[in-house]
């Protein structure tokens, strides 16, 4: 682990962590997609989200006990993925976090279900006060705009901008995430361009495990079944164009990701959690 890494970890701690006391893993948190109910993040909103995530604790299904607080992040990234398109034709960009936990007895069993991809799906918990027509501009909490989410006018498709984040509250280990691209993410060696057999045995069981839980999002446990089979005898780059068209089939099943109201109100900031 390099020391910058742990420098950074350092700064959330009472003492200095070791590198043997800590366990630090990657997670996707949110992208710039349209989800299912016709909103998506602003990159101006991703940026933001990206400066407020730093620090903020990650706990299970939104539920804000001690007991439910796993983990925390220290550091936070914007990535783009040059081989993807949002549905509406824009360059595909996700946030991603590097989190930590304080390796005890207690979570043994929940770093090695991180591990093992059991424990990887994640959703967070955020505050907007801008919600913006993309064909207009007006502001849907203002009013004033007789728009229809999912319609095209003019051919662009029409759906809501969330932009002018004023909070960042958590996020969350889910069982099942609203947005299929969300999770505990593995990274390879960035200069390794022929990785070893046994780190090629690592992704393709990764990839695997990928294309079986997005298969059993979109059609059930028949179809995880089905996929399995087909990815059995498979290489890698055949593994990832299969992954690439289960996330289409799941993202279809399943949505985007879900911004739903939290329980209170607010007048000028809405709140939203990405379940």
């Amino acid at each position: 682990m390099e020391k910058t890494v742990l420098d950074k970890i350092n700064k959330f701690t009472r003492r200095p962590l070791t590198e043997e006391e800590v366990y630090v893993f990657p997670a996707v948190l949110c992208d710039n997609d349209i989800d299912r109910d016709g909103e998506r993040f602003s990159d101006e909103a991703l940026e933001t989200l990206r400066e407020l995530f730093v620090g903020r604790t990650g706990i299970f299904d939104h539920k804000a006990a001690a007991a439910n607080q796993a983990a925390r992040i220290f550091d936070t990234e914007l990535a783009e993925d040059p081989s993807r398109k949002t549905k509406d034709g824009r360059p595909y960009k996700f946030l991603r976090a590097k989190a930590y936990m304080v390796r005890t007895e207690e979570n043994r069993d929940l770093i090695a279900e991180i591990d093992g991809g059991i424990k990887k799906e994640v959703s967070i918990s955020c505050a907007a006060a801008v919600r913006r027509c993309s064909v207009c501009g007006n502001d849907r909490n203002s009013g004033g705009c007789a728009h229809v989410n999912g319609k095209t006018y003019a051919g662009r498709l029409c759906h809501t901008i969330l932009d002018k984040i004023t909070d960042a509250y958590e996020w969350s280990f889910v069982a099942v995430p609203a947005q299929v691209r969300a999770g505990v993410t593995k990274k390879f060696s960035d200069g390794e361009a022929h990785p070893a057999p046994a780190q090629t045995e690592d992704i393709a069981q990764e990839l695997r495990r990928d294309i079986r839980r997005l298969a059993y999002f979109s059609g059930g446990r028949a179809a995880c079944a089905a996929a399995e089979l087909a990815a059995r005898e498979l290489g890698c780059q055949e593994l990832i164009k299969l992954k690439k068209s289960y996330e289409a089939l799941a993202e279809k099943a399943c949505g985007g990701l879900q911004l739903a109201p939290e329980e209170e109100e607010k007048p000028v900031t809405d709140q939203f959690r990405l379940r």
